[in-house]
């Protein structure tokens, strides 16, 4: 046990170790515009796409949290005549170029979304992509602020006095996903809201993300039933921290959830896990959460197991499909 214990830490860190570094290209065309009295610079990425465009924004203006790059993916085709759905999705840096990430993996976002949509087996949608914070800020921007706070203060302290290793610790700031969600809600929504071709009610808006990134993302729809009105969980990391025993964040997740199911309606959630590398740690813990969700209207959420199938990007975008047909199928236009 202590065995997979170190073997699931030591790739734990390499998951996470996510980098953050934009680059800008001076041949690229640029949109100025205007957001709450802050210049936003809207350019063409320097990642590669193999369908669509993406567009960049290098440093998004917040009050609410770092500022961090945002990425919009545009389907091919994509039209001002039409309007499209959107979909947010977290740790930005992964989704779209594998040559440009820390592990030389990626989600394969435009491939998966250009294919459902040519075969119309989803509605159109574009995609948000936001960078995390990188490793300062990332634990503390996607781990639900409510359920931390309903630990006591000696559970608090336990878990920000984990580390990754001997340099650095799991938490390097207090947990504040509260203002990242206000960022997403109160700033970036309304200005893809103002500046893109896009549906703006909930049954057009889904937010996506994989291990921290499938909780902040659970997160945000609870906390938002009415701005977000799907959410897919990948890989969801129930832990919080990197320890099991005697661990008492996922009764305070478990416990969380149970009580805000009352405030969702007809809000879609997605979860999914595998069983290799940290995804080990999943199993049991899902299964507990889908506890929860048999009291919830068994035609609005979905957990699917996939044995096997590692933490990792290249797992993630092996199945990508599903929870992108789950959130926007075409058959829910």
């Amino acid at each position: 046990m202590n065995l997979v214990y170190l073997n699931l830490m030591t790739l734990m860190m390499m998951v996470v170790s996510l980098s953050t570094n934009a680059q800008t290209d001076e041949n690229q065309t640029t949109e100025m515009v205007q957001n709450d009295k802050t210049k936003i610079e809207l350019t063409d990425s320097i990642e590669s796409v193999t369908s669509g465009q993406l567009k960049t924004i290098t440093k998004f203006p917040s009050k609410f949290v770092t500022s961090r790059r945002v990425q919009v993916w545009l389907p091919d085709g994509y039209s001002k005549k039409l309007k499209y759905a959107v979909l947010y999705m977290h740790d930005g840096q992964m989704l779209f170029d594998a040559s440009v990430t820390w592990n030389k993996q990626e989600w394969q976002v435009d491939e998966v979304a250009s294919s459902l949509i040519a075969k119309q087996k989803t509605k159109p949608f574009i995609v948000v992509a936001i960078d995390n914070g990188g490793d300062d800020h990332r634990h503390s921007d996607y781990f639900p602020e409510k359920p931390f706070l309903s630990l006591t203060k000696q559970q608090q302290q336990i878990a920000y006095n984990q580390r990754r290793n001997s340099q650095q610790k799991v938490f390097e700031n207090s947990v504040a996903s509260d203002n990242y969600l206000k960022f997403l809600v109160e700033e970036l929504k309304p200005y893809i809201d103002a500046h893109f071709s896009v549906l703006t009610d909930k049954q057009n808006t889904a937010i996506m993300g994989s291990s921290m990134g499938g909780l902040i993302s659970m997160y945000a729809m609870f906390e938002y039933p009415h701005v977000f009105g799907a959410a897919a969980c990948l890989s969801t990391h129930w832990p919080g921290v990197f320890f099991s025993d005697n661990n008492p964040i996922p009764d305070a997740f478990n416990q969380y959830m149970a009580k805000g199911l009352a405030n969702l309606s007809g809000n879609r959630i997605y979860f999914d896990y595998g069983d290799q590398t940290l995804d080990a740690m999943y199993p049991p813990l899902q299964k507990r959460v889908d506890e929860i969700f048999s009291q919830y209207d068994n035609t609005l959420w979905v957990s699917k197991f996939f044995p096997g199938e590692e933490h990792s990007e290249r797992s993630w975008a092996k199945r990508l499909d599903i929870p992108m047909q789950f959130v926007f199928s075409s058959e829910a236009r």
